[in-house]
């Protein structure tokens, strides 16, 4: 079927969005990201349609040529790219290994905001660490210790769909290093993972809040289903 598929161009992703672009939508897009990033005005569900049509329309890179392709989009200023870059990564997350870790932490580290930081983490990151939990670890503690406090929401967010295969320890240790955070981000974060994982294992949770001084927004966050 790939035979019939035209060769990979990062092109015709430009080419459909250029042709879908909404200056009247783009406004109210860039106010919502608090005018962080240009936007081409194409909301989700048509972007991700024009990305299906894309993926149907072209044959996937080559694995070793992912990376290099997926910044060829990200590096474009209108953050539909970047999404697109992710769509990418997503469309070929099993060739992912752990000798990623360091061009996903790059991507993080790059137009960084909470949109692009959160498909990431628990998503690729994620996965990496769970091919390798020893290795995995090492890295995620190391991101916590980051100067960055994008990677150190990373390294709180990374186990957020893991349930039964949580690392408590890990994730305890990770939340603990930053509970003293004035960082929005990173109070969101904590109370985020802690409120997932009390899917799975609420008296854990509830026990380590009662234990641990956190900000308020991370406890509030952390007990909202518990109310």
């Amino acid at each position: 079927m790939n035979a019939l598929k035209k060769t990979w161009n990062h092109q015709g992703i430009i080419e459909k969005f250029e042709a879908n672009r909404n200056e009247e939508l783009a406004g109210p897009m860039v106010a919502y990201m608090k005018s962080h990033f240009p936007f081409l005005g194409i909301k989700s569900p048509l972007r991700k349609q024009l990305l299906k049509e894309h993926f149907a329309e072209y044959a996937l890179p080559e694995p070793e040529q992912l990376f290099e392709e997926v910044w060829k989009l990200y590096n474009l200023p209108e953050r539909e790219y970047q999404y697109a870059a992710i769509a990418l990564i997503d469309k070929m997350k099993k060739h992912l290994t752990p000798d990623d870790f360091p061009v996903l932490q790059l991507l993080i580290e790059t137009k960084s905001w909470w949109d692009s930081v959160d498909s990431i983490a628990p998503h690729f990151v994620g996965q990496l660490v769970k091919m390798d939990r020893t290795y995995g670890d090492k890295i995620m503690l190391k991101w916590s210790q980051s100067n960055n406090m994008w990677i150190n929401r990373s390294a709180i967010l990374h186990q957020l769909k893991f349930k039964q295969q949580t690392d408590v320890e890990l994730l305890f240790t990770i939340i603990k290093q930053h509970t003293d955070s004035k960082e929005f981000f990173i109070q969101k974060a904590i109370g985020w993972t802690l409120r997932e994982y009390a899917k799975t294992n609420p008296d854990i949770v509830k026990e380590f809040v009662a234990e641990h001084s956190l900000k308020p927004l991370s406890k509030r966050e952390a007990l909202k289903h518990f109310v």
